[in-house]
């Protein structure tokens, strides 16, 4: 197996470039080299409505269940000087941001938004209907993920807290150790480790958690229902619903960065073009014409 030396994993990850490329439930979200946002899919709530950014240095993108009545997103966008942008859906007040201050990551879930602020503390805006932003408690944070219902947090000793629906075990990641990366979809969340493997927990129905073999992973991503994993050679690997074909990227190579959609996945490639497969009944996978996407680490 191509397996990388878990310091070469830590590196990798520190490297590659992150929060670039986002994807909803049915919009996809780039950010250019330049700080400017481009975005294509479903607008019907304005989250595409990101051509007047500018100085963006991170973006992401709400809604991950694929349920037919739920393609209401929103667009998050973090400035260089940790101020936050928001359009979309704002129905449980979830692009109330304008106030945020101090922000160095940011994280979108299906009605809900979590900041990172830079002393290690989250904040939280939307739906708390299940406690998913009950995180205001939370110290020594270095990364956050939202997923529908649940949010996950990495801590800088390499543990994972989460809050939020538990109906599938999503949140049980207590005895996670050793975690560099977090992702959270609709009812799983996965964790990549330092060693490049990869853990999972919640709903296994379409094997979107069978990833104990994967190693020499450098990043993850989590849809609705499928897994995504990104290695050191380039080329990425992928489990879970395929019934758009979300999860063929066996034949992609050459990528930087990648992003999962409800049931689409968007990879970025070392020239700063994209390539998108699965669900395209908006437009979500029409990024053929973008380049210049940040390559830049964080």
């Amino acid at each position: 197996m191509d397996c990388i030396s878990p310091k070469e994993a830590a590196l990798k990850v520190k490297r590659w470039p992150k929060d670039a490329i986002a994807a909803g439930r049915r919009h996809s979200v780039g950010l250019k080299s330049d700080g400017t946002v481009t975005a294509v899919g479903d607008n019907k709530c304005g989250q595409c409505d990101v051509s007047g950014w500018y100085d963006m240095v991170a973006i992401a993108a709400g809604n991950v269940h694929i349920a037919t009545n739920t393609g209401n997103a929103h667009t998050i966008g973090l400035k260089s000087d940790g101020t936050v942008a928001a359009v979309g859906w704002n129905k449980h007040d979830q692009c109330n941001v304008n106030d945020w201050r101090d922000i160095v990551a940011v994280a979108a879930g299906w009605r809900h938004t979590i900041g990172l602020k830079s002393n290690g503390t989250p904040v939280a805006a939307g739906l708390n209907h299940e406690g998913e932003c009950n995180v205001t408690s939370w110290q020594n944070i270095v990364a956050v993920a939202a997923g529908d219902w649940h949010t996950i947090g990495l801590k800088l000793d390499g543990t994972v807290t989460a809050v939020g629906n538990n109906r599938h075990g999503q949140c049980n990641v207590s005895g996670w150790r050793d975690i560099i990366a977090i992702s959270a979809g609709y009812l799983h969340t996965a964790g990549l480790k330092s060693d490049g493997t990869v853990t999972a927990v919640g709903s296994n129905r379409h094997g979107q958690c069978d990833v104990s073999d994967w190693c020499g992973i450098v990043a993850i991503a989590v849809g609705s229902s499928h897994t995504i994993g990104l290695k050191s050679d380039g080329t990425v690997v992928a489990v879970g619903w395929n019934e758009y074909g979300q999860c063929n990227v066996s034949d992609w190579r050459d990528m930087v960065a990648i992003a999962a959609g409800a049931a689409h996945t968007v990879g970025l490639k070392s020239d700063g073009t994209v390539a998108a497969v699965g669900d395209n009944k908006y437009g979500q996978c029409d990024i053929s014409g973008w380049h210049g996407i940040q390559l830049r680490g964080n």
